[in-house]
C-alpha cells in the first residue's frame, strides 16, 4: 500500500504504540477484538462515545415525545424531524472540510461543548414549561448543525490514534457502543419518564456530553496534515467529491452502503407488517421486536468481532457482508413467523456491521489524511440520507406491490446489484490492507 495513505505516515501525528500482538487462545479468537483499547488516547475517545451514545438517545426520545405531547399530532414530530436534516447534511458536508483544514481535537472541543449547551436549553425550555414547537425545532437543528460538524472530526480522528491495521477493530469497537446506545437508550428513556420526568433526561444527556468533553480535553492535538488546505469554503467540499470519483474504492465503498440502505432497509413498512402480517402476536410486541432486531444484530455482531476484524481483504468483507444483508432482508420480507422474521433482521444486524465496520476502514486507510475528515462528511450523508429515500422507496413500492414482495424484493435487488456493479467495477473486490 502507498506509505502516503499510511494511517500513521504524518510526522505531526501522535504515534500510537503498543506491544507487539501476543497469539490469543483458540477459544478468545472469536471474541470481541479489544487491541486499540491499548492506545490511551483512542481508550479516551472510545470512552466518551460510549458515555454519550447513552445519553444521546435520551434526547433522540425526549424531542419527539415532547413535540407529540404539546401538539397532539405525529405530523409534527416528522417535521420537526425534517427540521434537523437539512442542518446535518450541510454542516457534516462542511464538516469534513473543517476537520481536514484545523487541529481535529480543538473542532471536537468546541462541537461537544455547542452540543452540551443545547441539551442545556433543552432542558431549561422543558423545565419552565415553555411549550413551544418553534423552539424545540430550533434547538434541534442547532443540535443537528453540531453533530454534523463533530461527526467527521472524531471519525477521522480514529485513524490518527491506532495503527492502520486495528482500523477495522476500532470501529468494530466504537459501532457496538453506538448500536448498544440505540437498545438500551430508548428502554432507559422510557423507564425514566414516569419516575422523574421528561426535562430531567436532556439534563442527563447534558452531564454525559460534560464528561465526554473531559476524555477530548486530554486528547494529544490532532493538527492538519501539511498537505491539507487552511481553507473550508465550497471548493474544498467540492474537492472531496472529486476525490471521491477519483478512488474507485473510495466510490464503492459509498455505493455499497446506498444500494444496501435505499433499496433493503424496510423500516418504513414495520407498521403496517405489525399491524396485518404478525397481528396474531401481539402488534405493539411484533412493532418493537422488528425495530430492535437489527441493532440487536449489530451489538452481537461487535460482541465476535474477533472472527473479521483481522480479515485484510476489506473489499471483500464489505461485498460479501451487503449481499449477506440483502439475503437476510429478503428471508424476512418472505417470513410469516415473527420469531423466524426478527431472527433474519438480528441477521442482517450483523451483516450491517461487518459492513459499515470495514467501509469506515476503506474511507480511513484509502484515503490521505488532509481527505479524511471530508470522506467521513460524505459517510454521515450517506448513512444519514440512505434509510430515509429508502422509508420513501419501500412504501411507494409496497402500497403499489404488497408489503412483502416490496420487502423481499428490495432485499434480492441488493444482491443483484451489489454482485453486477462489483463485477463491472473490480476496484473493491480488490482493495486489501
Amino acid at each position: 500500500m502507498d506509505p502516503s495513505n499510511s494511517s500513521t505516515g504524518n510526522d505531526s501525528d501522535p504515534q500510537p504504540t503498543a506491544p507487539p500482538d501476543e497469539p490469543r487462545p483458540h477459544g478468545r479468537r472469536w471474541a470481541m477484538d479489544t487491541r486499540p483499547l491499548r492506545h490511551p488516547a483512542y481508550r479516551r475517545l472510545w470512552s466518551s462515545t460510549a458515555v454519550t451514545a447513552v445519553g444521546s438517545q435520551l434526547t433522540a426520545v425526549a424531542v419527539p415525545k415532547q413535540i407529540y405531547d404539546i401538539t397532539g399530532s405525529s405530523a409534527w414530530v416528522g417535521y420537526a424531524s425534517l427540521a434537523g436534516l437539512l442542518p446535518l447534511v450541510v454542516f457534516a458536508l462542511w464538516g469534513g472540510a473543517v476537520a481536514d483544514s484545523m487541529d481535529r481535537r480543538k473542532l471536537m472541543l468546541i462541537t461537544n461543548a455547542g452540543i452540551a449547551v443545547t441539551s442545556l436549553l433543552f432542558w431549561i425550555q422543558a423545565f419552565v414549561g415553555l411549550d413551544s414547537v418553534a423552539t424545540l425545532m430550533v434547538l434541534l437543528a442547532l443540535q443537528q448543525a453540531f453533530f454534523g460538524l463533530n461527526s467527521p472530526a472524531r471519525s477521522a480522528a480514529v485513524a490518527r490514534l491506532v495503527p492502520e491495521e486495528e482500523l477495522a477493530a476500532a470501529n468494530a469497537l466504537g459501532s457496538t457502543v453506538m448500536q448498544t446506545g440505540l437498545v438500551t437508550g430508548p428502554l432507559l428513556a422510557g423507564t425514566l419518564i414516569p419516575v422523574i420526568g421528561l426535562a430531567e433526561l436532556y439534563l442527563i444527556d447534558a452531564f454525559a456530553l460534560c464528561v465526554a468533553l473531559w476524555a477530548v480535553v486530554r486528547l494529544p492535538a490532532l493538527p492538519p496534515s501539511p498537505a491539507a488546505s487552511r481553507k473550508a469554503g465550497p471548493r474544498e467540499v467540492l474537492a472531496g467529491f472529486r476525490y471521491i470519483a477519483l478512488h474507485k474504492v473510495l466510490l464503492m465503498s459509498f455505493l455499497a452502503d446506498i444500494v444496501a440502505m435505499v433499496f433493503g432497509m424496510p423500516r418504513a413498512l414495520f407498521p403496517q407488517l405489525a399491524a396485518e402480517t404478525y397481528a396474531p402476536y401481539g402488534e405493539g410486541l411484533a412493532l418493537g421486536l422488528m425495530f430492535a432486531a437489527i441493532p440487536v444484530g449489530a451489538v452481537v455482531g461487535g460482541l465476535f468481532s474477533g472472527t473479521f476484524s483481522r480479515a485484510r481483504w476489506h473489499g471483500w468483507m464489505v461485498i460479501g457482508a451487503v449481499v449477506a444483508w440483502g439475503l437476510a432482508i429478503t428471508g424476512f420480507g418472505l417470513s410469516t413467523s415473527l420469531w423466524v422474521a426478527v431472527a433474519f433482521l438480528v441477521a442482517a444486524g450483523i451483516a450491517d456491521m461487518v459492513s459499515s465496520v470495514f467501509r469506515v476502514a476503506i474511507l480511513l486507510s484509502a484515503a490521505t489524511d488532509e481527505m479524511r475528515g471530508r470522506m467521513q462528511g460524505v459517510f454521515t450523508v450517506v448513512v444519514v440520507g440512505g434509510p430515509r429515500l429508502a422509508d420513501l422507496l419501500h412504501g411507494t413500492t409496497a402500497s403499489a406491490l404488497g408489503t412483502r414482495t416490496a420487502v423481499a424484493g428490495g432485499g434480492l435487488l441488493v444482491v443483484a446489484v451489489t454482485l453486477a456493479v462489483t463485477a463491472a467495477m473490480p476496484a473493491l473486490r480488490r482493495y486489501r490492507v
